[in-house]
């Protein structure tokens, strides 16, 4: 899923952030790279702390770039750091999840896909009926088949021109 969500090039994922790490050393972390128009370290409602990760968004992609490649595996206040390109923010509730759309955006298409298989479901189900009564109209028919032979059976041991026409025909054959 996250190769088709669009990646942006000029924000950075930073994590595994120590406790001790503000959005101020973050920003001093990263300036040497270049210019920044963002620093965010998203807070744990329970605790208000950082959750060990952070956002840092450069205003041109080539810092942003220059930062990943230089900061991916440094240390910082004894942890190792993670920096990867960030994915967009996502808003609970959206299909598609993106933060620009409302929540609502996607009721539409929600409503379609929900007749679509109720549709699909409808069509399953006459299918299996209509199978299960095909399956029922063969066994009726070879059950009839197979009384009809063994009443032919019966009537040859009981007619003898029947079962002299028999044997001959086995004859003809052997």
């Amino acid at each position: 899923m996250a190769a088709q969500q669009q990646v942006q090039k000029n924000t950075l994922y930073v994590g595994g952030l120590a406790e001790e790490v503000n959005e101020a050393i973050l920003h001093a972390t990263f300036i040497p790279f270049g210019d920044i128009k963002d620093v965010k370290t998203p807070l744990d409602q329970a605790t208000q702390k950082h959750r060990s990760f952070g956002f840092v968004t450069f205003l041109e992609r080539e810092d942003a770039a220059s930062a990943m490649d230089n900061m991916d595996g440094a240390e910082l206040y004894g942890r190792v750091l993670t920096v990867n390109y960030a994915l967009p923010e996502k808003i609970k509730g959206g299909e598609q999840g993106w933060a620009a759309q409302p929540i609502w955006a996607d009721a539409d298409t929600w409503f379609e896909r929900q007749q679509q298989e109720e549709e699909m479901q409808r069509m399953q189900a006459e299918n299996r009926a209509a199978m299960q009564a095909a399956e029922e109209l063969h066994r009726k028919k070879m059950t009839e088949e197979r009384e009809g032979e063994k009443e032919d059976e019966g009537q040859v041991k009981d007619d003898p021109m029947a079962r002299a026409e028999a044997e001959v025909l086995k004859q003809n054959v052997s």
